[in-house]
Order: C-alpha cells, then structure tokens, then sequence
C-alpha cells in the first residue's frame, strides 16, 4: 500500500536512553505469550480525505449524533474525520469508504473486491474492527508501555494508538513511540501521527480484540 507522505527526524541520543528505562515490573507485565510481529507486515496505511474531495450526500449532512467514549463513539468520530461517514466515496489516491481503505490494506483483511467493499456498510464496519484488531495485537506492547506518557504534549491513550495506526500503519506508529515523537508522520494532507493521537484520546477501545492475523469471512456478507 501506498504511502503518501513520510517525514522522519534524527533520533535524539536521550529517547533511546528513556526507551530502555523501564522497570522489571513492566518489562515483566510485556511478556505477552506468543506474542511476535517478525512475519507482519507493519507498513501500511488508510487515507485522510479533504472536504473538497467529499462526495455530497444530503444524508451525511447533519451533525454527529454525541455517542460518548465508548467504542462506538470512537469509530464514528474516526469515520467522521476520515470521510464524514460516507461509505461510498474515493479519493483521489484510490482510498475507499467511510474509513478510506487502501485496497493493500483491504487485502491484508481478506476482502479483494473492492467494488464489493465500497457498496457493503457491513463489510467496511467489519473491516474496520478487524484492521483495529490487526493493529492492537501489533502495538500491543506499545500500548502497554507508553499508555499514560505525554509525548510531544499529549498523553498517549490506546485508543490514540489505535487512530494513529489507522492513520499512518502501525509501523510508523512503533517509530513515533519509541523515538519519543522525535520520528514523526504526515499524509498528505499535514495530519499527523500527534494529531490523531491527540484528537481520538480517551476512548474506550477495550471492546477491540488483539489479533495477530485476523480476516474478514467474506461469505457471511453475501449471504
């Protein structure tokens, strides 16, 4: 999948030395059981879509319904951001859906007809917890460790984490925490990693299942 704009800084001597500063007590809590992303692919990515770029709908029109924090919440303002909800719209990359999926990312998920995904609300919300799923298991010792430290003036949240993957692939999110926000990304459009972790802090994502290679059963949509 394509990346659209990637900027990384030097990693300042320090952020290594805070990196590997961490307690046994915590280093112990990271043992996660079977627990190894070496064969996942972590550079991937979904696309933020510019109002200009928006197919109208009168429907996508009105205000988001207030849903709190809850996980629900949390999607839909993601949705929201990404494409004012609307399932059936392409940008100008290619990015599919309320969400804006790539089709690389869709593939990873087990869904390769595109044109099947973009008239399917029901496979897009079901590829959006099963990509969620993919990127918590792969953060999940991110998560873990850097829940609750301010980086670059925001408090790292899970659900932070999760947005910022959906963003800019769960590797370049590994890169951001453990640099201390010194390697840093932007799409296109200047949004970055800090942004949506700053914008989608403090949901409750605990609904998110981790999942080291999770896909989506196609047939149960067609049926």
């Amino acid at each position: 999948m394509r990346k659209k704009v990637a900027k990384f800084s030097i990693l300042p001597v320090i952020a290594g030395c805070m990196f590997f500063s961490f307690s046994t007590r915590e280093a112990a809590n990271l043992e996660i059981e079977g627990y190894s992303t070496s064969n996942l692919d972590l550079n991937y990515t979904v696309a933020l879509l510019e109002e200009s770029e928006i197919v109208r709908d009168q429907s996508l029109e009105r205000a988001l319904p207030k849903l709190g924090k809850s996980y629900v919440g949390f999607k839909e303002a993601l949705g929201f951001k990404e494409s004012r909800g609307n399932y059936k719209t392409i940008n100008d990359f290619g990015y599919m859906g309320k969400y804006q999926f790539g089709i690389g990312t869709l593939e990873l998920l087990g869904i390769y007809n595109g044109g099947e995904f973009l008239n399917s609300p029901r496979l897009q919300e079901a590829a959006f917890y099963t990509n969620a799923s993919r990127n918590k298991w792969i953060l999940i010792r991110d998560i873990a460790r850097f829940e609750g430290q301010v980086i670059n003036g925001v408090k790292v949240t899970e659900s932070g984490i999760l947005a910022a993957a959906h963003l800019a692939g769960p590797g370049s999110v590994k890169k951001y925490l453990r640099s201390w926000g010194a390697q840093s990304f932007s799409d296109a459009f200047g949004t970055s990693i800090r942004n949506y972790m700053r914008k989608f802090q403090g949901y409750d994502t605990s609904f998110v299942k981790p999942e080291q290679n999770p896909r989506v059963d196609i047939e149960a949509f067609r049926a």
